[in-house]
């Protein structure tokens, strides 16, 4: 922590090891928590048997407020769960702590974070774009594998269609861990083959299409491979998922593929994201229709 806090140029006099700055919690009216949880817990003080019993810990819950900024409430490494979360002394932001604290910067200048344009509200609204779209084309990566969510996606296009839809999937050559990795797994939850179109049967398409989703795929359909001279996706064929009315991605997170290439649909204002455990994700897909 010192050295990530020195880079960005904190004062080395203001970073203070836990037995110099423990008294002062009980003074402070607030302690601002980011991204930690096991080293704050104060069930280290009770919580007998637990990894973390008699661990020494910084005494954050004697401040006066606490503003915890974590990605979400799961326990930390030790698993024990945090009693703070659940205090009412205390403020939780989940989320990319980059844009909680970012929050709590605007805030304490007096500011408030922009609400979105009615435009933007009706172009995240996934209901709307899936029970009006007559075209879908669904492109499956390694993702879902991972997330083994492909009887989620096969329960997602059974009620688009049921919903007067046509559903198609597109397969990249490369998805997944081998050739026709991404066929065996749909196939298994009894898609039918001929729904499953290879890159060249169905690159056309994507532009006549409502909606393009997208199930944990990222560097197939790149379209950076046909702008990013010098990377190691240029040049290569990918799904033209781009060329879709709107685009709906089902992915972990935000980072790069495979390549470390940065993917411009995500910032697209065609694209819906929906980060997290795909199997979560497309089940709320399927809820919206």
């Amino acid at each position: 922590m010192n050295v990530l806090l020195c880079e960005v140029d904190v004062p080395y006099d203001k970073l203070y090891e836990m037995d110099a700055i423990n008294g002062e919690f009980a003074e402070c009216d607030v302690a601002i928590i980011v991204g930690a949880n096991d080293v704050i817990n104060p069930a280290a003080n009770t919580a007998e048997g637990t990894p973390i019993y008699g661990m020494p810990v910084l005494n954050v819950a004697d401040a006066k407020n606490v503003i915890i900024c974590n990605y979400d409430t799961k326990p930390g490494y030790a698993g024990v769960p945090n009693p703070l979360y659940e205090s009412e002394d205390t403020v939780m932001m989940l989320g990319d702590a980059k844009e909680t604290v970012s929050a709590l910067t605007l805030a304490a200048s007096g500011k408030k974070a922009e609400a979105p344009k009615e435009e933007e509200a009706e172009q995240l609204s996934v209901g709307d774009i899936l029970s009006s779209a007559k075209k879908v084309i669904i492109v499956p990566g390694y993702g879902m594998a991972l997330a083994q969510a492909q009887s989620n996606v096969k329960a997602l296009a059974d009620k688009l269609e049921s919903n007067g839809a046509e559903v198609k999937f597109a397969i990249h050559p490369v998805a997944g861990r081998m050739p026709g990795h991404m066929n065996v797994l749909l196939c298994e939850v009894d898609v039918p083959y001929d729904k499953l179109y290879e890159m060249d049967a169905i690159n056309g398409e994507f532009a006549e299409c409502d909606v393009a989703i997208i199930v944990g795929a990222n560097d197939v359909i790149n379209p950076a491979a046909n702008t990013a001279e010098g990377t190691p996706i240029y040049g290569m064929p990918v799904l033209n998922v781009a060329d879709a009315k709107n685009v709906i991605i089902c992915n972990y997170d935000t980072k790069p593929g495979y390549a470390g290439v940065p993917n411009p649909l995500y910032e697209s204002e065609d694209t819906v994201m929906m980060l997290g455990d795909a199997k979560e994700t497309v089940a709320e897909l399927t809820a919206s229709v």
